[in-house]
């Protein structure tokens, strides 16, 4: 009996966007130990074979750690990665470790999914952070932290923040130095909420049109981090 349409619509269009990931593209994986306890690790998508298995380049072992003894048969984890384009999307899905492989490499093959989401950078919730920054306002350098990260905006936390003269649409400029392998990004934009908190403000921050590359390259990293 031939397959259903529903059924042949359902492997194309997973097919179609496991093919949005391209090999050798950066993924996250996380796990959950058998006590709970979560981590999330950065990999290598390598590629997939339809209908049949996902290959994921095994995390490192020294960044593995006590996790390593968990990525074994039928565990299950959920990968997801960045898509590079214009839309700025993140791909995820979930599946079950069906074996390890050491040759060539230390390679992971996971069962084909049944299903993956897609869905757009533009369009998500806000992402929690706790990255470092610079701020120039009013003249003036501050320290500040991104607590929360968005393609359109972000929360700022500024400490002892009370002595800046808080108005709303005045033009701010975030500055990271240094996060992970990148630096030097300046995020220039417009502060349209005040909200005092405990030992400073908290800032909303709308970015300006042009940041809209260096936010995604930003996301990817935030969205790949390992905790």
């Amino acid at each position: 009996m031939p397959s259903s349409p529903t059924k042949i619509e359902t492997v194309e269009r997973l097919n179609r966007n496991l093919g949005l990931l391209q090999a050798g593209s950066s993924v996250t994986i996380d796990i959950a130990t058998p006590a709970g306890q979560k981590g999330k690790f950065r990999t290598i998508f390598v590629g997939y074979l339809p209908k049949k298995y996902v290959l994921v380049q095994f995390p490192e072992q020294s960044k593995l750690g006590s996790f390593s003894q968990f990525l074994t048969q039928g565990v299950s984890v959920t990968v997801r990665g960045l898509i590079e384009g214009h839309e700025g999307s993140v791909a995820a899905f979930i599946s079950t470790v069906k074996q390890t492989l050491q040759i060539p490499s230390k390679l992971m093959v996971l069962e084909f999914p049944r299903s993956l989401s897609v869905q757009s950078l533009r369009r998500s919730i806000r992402i929690d952070t706790e990255i470092e920054s610079k701020v120039f306002v009013d003249s003036n350098y501050w320290q500040g932290l991104i607590t929360d990260l968005s393609l359109s905006g972000c929360q700022l936390l500024i400490e002892n923040g009370e002595k800046l003269n808080m108005v709303s649409n005045k033009t701010i400029e975030i500055i990271i130095e240094d996060f992970l392998d990148l630096s030097n990004i300046k995020l220039p934009g417009k502060m349209c909420s005040i909200k005092p908190v405990l030992n400073g403000v908290s800032i909303g921050v709308r970015f300006d049109d042009n940041t809209r590359d260096d936010i995604i390259k930003l996301l990817h990293h935030v969205i790949t981090l390992e905790v």
